[in-house]
């Protein structure tokens, strides 16, 4: 007869109790696993808060540019037409836009007021036409109207100025006979440049403006004016090129000779009209321009 049990006695069983099961220990690092953990955490916010965004991420007007104006080889005569055109196609209560103005000669900064009257002038466009020569063409920002466009020339002589004092450097520090011709062939015209920006020369052939399409058209006919050329696909200035015609451009585009760079004995082509001399803002200032001007330094 089994003996009664006791309180606190364990009870019976028929089988001896099983050892404890052996730990099995990865050779994987423990952090690792946390690493992981959190790589997903990531990538899960990432993917919310793309998949929260309405609109694609990035400009996408990168890469695009607009070009207002000519290019080389174009008809100045047709470009006219169209430029002509297109601005008489706008509607009369159309929004105002950008528009490449023109001129039909080298015009000095005290006139600008009175030509670009009644727009919002954004940048003038301005070259030192020297005969024969391929001059720098600049563009200057240009919102007071002429006060701006004489600090940005007094800005550009005094560069000029260093690029001739380079230029004239380079010419002394080579033994190269036609590599000295092209440095004081430079040095030259950076030195006529320099002198006809610091006398408010007679240099700004174009301008960028804004305005209602009445404005722009009523500036289509004023003296002075060549052609306006309104460019309403134009929404980013910094996306796009203003490329106007030389008012000494009568036929079609194409670069002046200049005769400074042509090996000697070498015939000359006449590529484009003749460009006049520089135009002075007052006869006191003028800047002589002789037959041997320099070769563009630009």
């Amino acid at each position: 007869m089994p003996e009664p049990s006791r309180p606190g006695d364990a009870p019976p069983s028929a089988d001896p109790p099983a050892p404890p099961a052996p730990v099995v220990r990865r050779g994987r690092p423990g952090w690792l696993g946390t690493t992981a953990v959190l790589c997903a955490g990531a990538v899960l916010l990432t993917a919310g808060w793309v998949g929260r965004r309405d609109e694609p991420v990035g400009d996408r007007t990168v890469g695009e540019v607009t070009r207002v104006g000519v290019r080389q080889g174009d008809s100045i005569p047709g470009y006219v037409r169209a430029a002509g055109a297109e601005l008489a196609a706008l509607p009369a209560d159309g929004p105002s836009g950008y528009a490449l103005v023109s001129f039909d000669g080298y015009l000095a900064p005290d006139r600008l007021p009175a030509v670009l009257a009644d727009t919002a002038v954004v940048e003038v466009v301005a070259r030192v036409p020297l005969p024969d020569r391929q001059t720098e063409v600049v563009h200057l920002p240009a919102q007071l109207l002429p006060r701006d466009v004489v600090a940005g020339m007094s800005a550009l002589a005094d560069r000029k100025d260093r690029e001739a004092t380079d230029q004239r450097t380079r010419a002394a520090g080579t033994t190269d006979a036609e590599l000295r011709r092209v440095y004081d062939s430079g040095a030259r015209v950076a030195a006529e440049e320099a002198r006809a920006y610091r006398s408010g020369c007679g240099c700004v052939y174009a301008a960028v403006v804004r305005a209602e399409p009445v404005a722009l058209r009523a500036l289509a006919v004023r003296p002075g004016v060549r052609v306006v050329d309104p460019a309403p696909e134009a929404r980013r200035l910094d996306r796009t090129v203003f490329t106007p015609p030389l008012p000494e451009q009568r036929d079609v585009v194409r670069p002046p000779v200049d005769t400074a760079l042509v090996p000697t004995g070498t015939p000359v082509g006449d590529s484009s009209e003749a460009a006049p001399g520089v135009i002075s803002s007052s006869p006191a200032a003028s800047v002589g321009v002789g037959s041997s001007a320099p070769a563009p330094t630009s």
